[in-house]
């Protein structure tokens, strides 16, 4: 049994003057300014005075672009500035921190800490480094293979007292352009395959020539060659001749084959037998042909019936190489993904052989599985932090249980509890809750019709959920909530997912009421409605797409939709057996008055990536939601909030709306009021600083809203006239430690308006005062939280 124990911070916003980050003295302010200022003032020396005699330090390179005809000088100072090397030493805002670490250790560090400087700084690059001459020559390779076959770069080094750089200057022409392609493929079968999905070509007449396309357009044959069993096959085979022409600028292409090809690559390879091994050891080295067999649906299974953990038919659904079929490299790589996305086996693999048989275009497949362990242990420990004050341990134990019935099931079985205290309070406000859950799924599609096998690399999902979870607030209420559901998980492609949940069942009780707690609901009767009894039976769906998952893309989209409902079959059942629930006379089920509503919500973001691996991020979220039929108010749990750390930063979590609404979040704060309607943007800029620590600056802006049909007179009702008006505003700085597997984030964020002013007085921003006591306490708040907002 694998155990793994894992410490995780859940997502949190706090006033920041609860860190002790900034003094409320103005001499404690003052200080701290003076200490940043000398620190990037040691950081800003000049190095140069630790070279040695006649050493210049290089600052880099200009890219220059010369042409008497219309070229797109910015694609071509691009590549020639990627072509450039060395680069120079880093800088930030003007400053070079590492390489002033790095001088600051002197030439012989024999200290521990002139030694850690040494390590943790940036060597300068000197110009006597750069061979200027050979840059020149990459600049025009690079040009060359972009169509520019004429050009040619000079260079100019301009040399200061300390420093030097370069200037390059490119002088092109008007690119080659594509005047047409044709083919000339020796094979009459490779060339009917490739001409009669000529219409995918990668390269079009009009294009401007680009060697990167002409070589993506035979990696593209080779993958269609692949799929139609010719397994030998290479990219390198293919041979594209140019013919051009210097007076209109262009050039005619022909495919042709390469001399001398293997025989072997022009077969057409069938699959003769497929063995799988669903217990292989990488130590065997290879398969074990001393085992027994069992044959299932044409398809060989080494060793005993009784020793395999899954059954062989289970297997078969994924595995896509049969016999006496052509071999198809896509079938080939459908087979890994699916057996792998299982969650059964450590390692997948597919070797191929051409088998002891004096037939030829015959080979052996032989899928070797190496299994997980049959249970995996896991404990996690947090440390919750909220914006109201509640502090408190909270643990996780999840048992992962694989393969339950023999069908590649995954049995998870947890229980997590937790305790939470308001700290700063002496009135015993504190809470614990206990939720146990039991999630069984399945490898396919669990369903009482048949479903056409798809052809994606992922394997699609059952999921069944049961969970209960306990929570008490102590001298106020208990709260005691059942769930169930069942549902679908599928992916077509790499970019979209979707999920299904025709059964998502919720039911709610509220016990041991305090006369304080009815009191609190009493001044407020939409809170009061918000804590009753609820009985939510409906259905979910959910689509994303996420382009982020492309690598190299300069701009990516992502775009998560999401929709539920609840109710409605029980209030058709109610219709048909002639009565008419309403709110005032709602019907129930289990003794509660089941919900009836329709949610929706759309989150839109796109991605600008530079070439220096900064990033500018935006994201658009809007969301509405109507109670109808049985119900007058939404569930809690089903409401729309704003503020907080994935949310708009400079507002405590969930404490903005609705509307002009101001909660108090220092006084019962769990008690947080939400909205029917959501509407937030946000921006932000990201940016590294050194290694694995990045920056950011961003703003955001929202709030939430309740309908005019809501009978709650909270805030201000949502209106399209109005809305723009009611927006809270925030901006701030981050300081984000990005190890790729994980992302430790904090957020400073300032109001810059607030919602609940008056119309005349909502911006706030000549209200910034860093150095008083009183506005940070108001105002800063420190948002600490694991991955990025968005």
């Amino acid at each position: 049994m694998n155990k793994e124990i894992n410490i995780h911070s859940e997502h949190n916003s706090v006033p920041l003057r609860r860190f002790g980050v900034f003094s409320n003295s103005p001499k404690g302010v003052r200080g701290s300014l003076c200490i940043l200022f000398l620190v990037f003032l040691l950081a800003a020396c000049n190095v140069t005075k630790h070279l040695s005699a006649g050493d210049k330090l290089y600052t880099g390179a200009e890219i220059k672009v010369v042409s008497t005809e219309k070229v797109n000088k910015g694609s071509i100072k691009a590549a020639a500035q990627a072509s450039v090397r060395p680069l120079p030493n880093k800088s930030y805002l003007g400053l070079q921190p590492q390489l002033w670490l790095y001088m600051s250790a002197g030439q012989n560090p024999k200290s521990k800490f002139d030694k850690w400087l040494r390590k943790n700084g940036e060597a300068p690059v000197l110009m006597s480094s750069v061979n200027p001459k050979a840059t020149s020559a990459v600049i025009d390779a690079k040009l060359f293979n972009m169509g520019y076959f004429n050009s040619y770069t000079e260079f100019k080094i301009i040399e200061k007292k300390h420093t030097a750089s370069v200037l390059y200057t490119s002088h092109v022409h008007k690119p080659y352009d594509i005047k047409d392609i044709t083919y000339d493929i020796s094979d009459d079968s490779l060339s009917h395959i490739i001409f009669s999905d000529k219409a995918n070509c990668f390269i079009k007449a009009g294009d401007e020539y680009n060697l990167d396309r002409l070589k993506a357009e035979r990696i593209r044959i080779d993958a269609l060659l692949k799929n139609k069993g010719y397994f030998y096959f290479n990219p390198d085979y293919l041979l594209f001749k140019a013919d051009t022409s210097t007076v209109n600028h262009t050039i005619s292409l022909k495919l042709t084959l390469k001399d001398s090809i293997p025989a072997g690559a022009l077969a057409v390879y069938h699959i003769r037998n497929v063995y799988i091994d669903q217990n292989y050891s990488l130590k065997d080295g290879v398969a074990d042909s001393t085992k027994d067999t069992l044959m299932v649906q044409n398809t060989i299974f080494l060793g005993k019936k009784s020793d395999m953990n899954i059954y062989p038919k289970v297997i078969l659904k994924s595995v896509y190489l049969r016999k006496n079929e052509i071999y198809s490299r896509e079938n080939h790589n459908i087979t890994l993904n699916r057996l792998m996305s299982m969650g059964e086996f450590k390692f997948v693999q597919v070797k191929f052989s051409e088998g002891d048989t004096t037939a030829t275009g015959y080979l052996d497949a032989t899928i070797l599985m190496t299994p997980m362990t049959k249970h995996t242990f896991q404990a996690e420990l947090d440390m919750v932090s909220k914006s109201n004050n509640y502090t408190g341990p909270r643990m996780n134990l999840s048992l992962l249980n694989r393969n339950t019935f023999k069908g590649a099931e995954l049995l998870n079985l947890t229980m997590a509890g937790s305790f939470e205290a308001q700290l700063g309070q002496n009135n015993n406000s504190f809470s614990y809750s206990l939720n146990p859950q039991v999630e069984l799924t399945f490898p396919r599609f669990l369903v009482p019709f048949n479903i056409k096998p798809s052809k994606s690399i992922y394997i699609p999902k059952t999921n069944f959920t049961l969970s209960y979870n306990f929570l008490q607030r102590v001298n106020l209420f208990n709260m005691n909530t059942f769930q169930f559901g069942y549902g679908f998980k599928w992916k077509e492609n790499i970019l979209t997912e979707q999920e299904l949940n025709p059964v998502s069942i919720s039911y709610t009780s509220i016990g041991n009421q305090s006369p304080a707690f009815i009191a609190l609901l009493a001044l407020n009767p939409f809170l009061k409605k918000s804590y009753e009894e609820q009985f939510i039976a409906g259905a979910n769906y959910s689509f994303l797409y996420n382009e982020q998952l492309i690598p190299n893309k300069t701009i990516q989209y992502y775009f998560h939709f999401n929709a539920e409902t609840a109710g409605n079959l029980f209030y058709v059942a109610e219709l048909v057996a002639g009565k008419k629930p309403t709110p005032d006379y709602p019907s129930k089920i289990v003794g509660s008055p089941f919900s009836q509503y329709i949610k929706l919500s759309v989150d839109g973001r796109a991605y600008y990536n530079f070439r220096d691996n900064n990033k500018l991020a935006f994201r658009v979220y809007a969301g509405a939601a109507n109670s109808y039929g049985n119900s007058s108010t939404l569930p809690y749990s089903k409401e729309f909030f704003s503020g907080g750390p994935n949310s708009i930063r400079a507002f405590q979590i969930n404490s903005l709306g609705p509307g002009t609404y101001l909660q108090n979040t220092h006084t019962n704060a769990f008690l947080q009021l939400g909205g029917d309607i959501k509407l937030e943007t946000n921006a932000e800029y990201r940016f590294g600083i050194y290694r694995f620590v990045k920056g950011a600056l961003f703003v955001d802006a929202g709030n939430v809203w309740l309908q005019k049909s809501n009978a709650e007179n909270i805030g201000t009702p949502f209106a399209a006239s109005t809305f723009m008006n009611e927006l809270a505003v925030g901006a701030g700085v981050g300081l984000r430690f990005d190890v790729s597997f994980f992302v430790l984030r904090f957020d400073v964020a300032m109001p810059l308006r607030k919602p609940w002013l008056p119309d005349n007085q909502k911006w706030v921003v000549n209200q910034i005062n860093f150095g008083s006591g009183t506005w940070r306490s108001d105002n800063l708040v420190l948002n600490i939280a694991i991955g990025y907002p968005f």
